[in-house]
């Protein structure tokens, strides 16, 4: 990342620190330790770079399960995130697990807020959330820091772990409760002349997403980053990659210009017993658009729909962080994978899901 010689202005962490095992394997007092360690290794490595966290659903024990207010988990991580963050959004974090907080830049005439939502308490393994309309007031604080910032004319990125909308690789399945989503692809539609971007993790796979209106009008950016670590279930013949990211935004108004994706290639790194990162894509160059916003994506969308289309195949190539070039998306995984990429609600996602002959 230091060859691209571009100055970084913050660093966005959507969460998830703690080893994917069996409960038995952790404890409250592990997972919070292990939180900890990897909190003072990044302020270690990046002493003065303004980090915006984020919680994952492993970042809590019993993993999922993350409460509706205060807990040990909370006030733990909120303490080592204190370097970070205000005491306005640790006090916010210490009661629900998420916050608000502005980024002050000396480059802008404006200030960018960067809202941390705590998705898992939307995420449908969360049995503690079960049959509450609004788990932590969560939404109606998001509504509210949104229309003053609307009035404010401030603009927004939205930071979380896991994502709304559809999932790539699993048909008619939402990454949090259907309730849920439909709920927040509302407020994300009202708000989004205000909202510049969207960043989620979760999946450990790096995918698009465009926000369209009722009129299928494109009016946000949501971008799936691929993790560090890679992961592998016995249903699965792929994995991924280990990856990192680089964007690239407008100063005047935070608009996503592009980004360079880096990885990992492990099995090369096993072998040599070295790691070796490289730039696996540029999105604008790869896939031939002129930037990251909404209507450049959704162009993008497009073309990856076409019957037969290459561009489709680079993407799964990079969805999977160039794990398998060998492995192919075709059939019924690449009409998940269009469906999920331009449909965030349940009723124009159904209809995409029905029409599955297209994307062959």
């Amino acid at each position: 990342m230091n060859d691209s010689k571009e100055q970084v202005s913050f660093m966005i962490w959507t969460g998830d620190s703690p080893p994917h095992v069996p409960v038995k394997e952790l404890s409250t007092k592990l997972v919070i330790s292990i939180i900890g360690n990897l909190s003072s290794t990044i302020r270690n490595f990046f002493p003065d770079l303004q980090v915006f966290p984020a919680l994952g659903n492993h970042d809590y024990w019993p993993q999922d399960q993350l409460p509706v207010t205060t807990s040990e988990v909370y006030n733990a991580v909120a303490d080592f995130w204190k370097p970070w963050l205000s005491d306005e959004a640790i006090n916010t974090f210490r009661k629900g697990g998420f916050y608000t907080q502005l980024f002050e830049s000396s480059n802008s005439h404006q200030p960018l807020r960067i809202i941390s939502l705590n998705t898992n308490l939307y995420y449908s393994p969360n049995k503690v959330t079960v049959n509450i309309t609004d788990p932590a007031n969560q939404f109606a604080w998001l509504e509210e820091i949104l229309e003053t910032s609307s009035q404010k004319k401030e603009k927004v990125y939205i930071i979380g772990h896991v994502p709304v909308g559809y999932l790539p690789y699993a048909r008619n399945t939402t990454a949090i409760r259907e309730y849920y989503n439909e709920r927040l692809v509302k407020i994300f539609r009202k708000y989004s002349s205000v909202i510049a971007g969207q960043f989620f993790g979760h999946t450990h796979r790096d995918s698009i997403m465009v926000l369209l209106d009722e009129e299928e009008k494109p009016v946000n950016s949501l971008f799936v980053a691929p993790a560090v670590t890679p992961v592998k279930s016995v249903l699965q013949t792929e994995s991924n990659n280990p990856g990192v990211r680089l964007y690239q935004y407008d100063l005047f108004d935070y608009s996503l210009l592009d980004l360079w994706q880096f990885y990992l290639d492990l099995r090369d790194a096993n072998k040599k017993n070295e790691s070796n990162w490289k730039l696996e894509y540029i999105l604008t160059k790869t896939y031939g658009i002129e930037d990251l916003k909404p209507e450049s994506l959704y162009e993008m969308a497009k073309q990856l729909a076409m019957p037969h289309s290459t561009l489709f195949e680079q993407y799964y190539s990079n969805y999977i962080v160039s794990y398998d070039k060998t492995i192919l998306c075709e059939e019924g995984c690449k009409t998940c994978q269009i469906c999920a990429i331009q449909y965030l609600d349940s009723s124009s996602y159904t209809d995409c899901i029905n029409q599955e002959t297209m994307w062959r």
